[in-house]
């Protein structure tokens, strides 16, 4: 099983982003979501962003950038990816029996 972190912003349509760590999805989000937004729509709040941006303080960014477009961003982290080696076909029935649906 892995983990990773994940952001949705909450644009139209939705967009998610989904990194191995928190430290990468900060840098995934200022990249691929704040600096590509047109700085005629952060308003006077562009400089503040492109400032914290180059100061790599991404809460800052994020939370000038949030302000100004009225986007929300909601972050996970530590989230659990389970993959088929985590829960090989051949051992859910049985896994099953024991949960607590199946107890009388």
């Amino acid at each position: 099983m892995a983990v990773v972190a994940y952001a949705v912003v909450h644009s139209e349509p939705a967009a998610i982003y989904v990194a191995s760590d928190i430290e990468v999805l900060h840098r995934v989000v200022a990249l691929e979501v704040i600096a590509r937004t047109d700085p005629r729509l952060l308003g006077d709040s562009a400089s503040a962003v492109r400032s914290a941006l180059m100061d790599e303080r991404w809460a800052s960014a994020a939370a000038a950038w949030i302000s100004a477009t009225g986007i929300g961003i909601d972050v996970y982290t530590n989230i659990s990816v389970y993959t088929s080696d985590d829960l090989p076909p051949e051992l859910v029935g049985p896994q099953l029996q024991f949960t607590p649906l199946f107890r009388t």
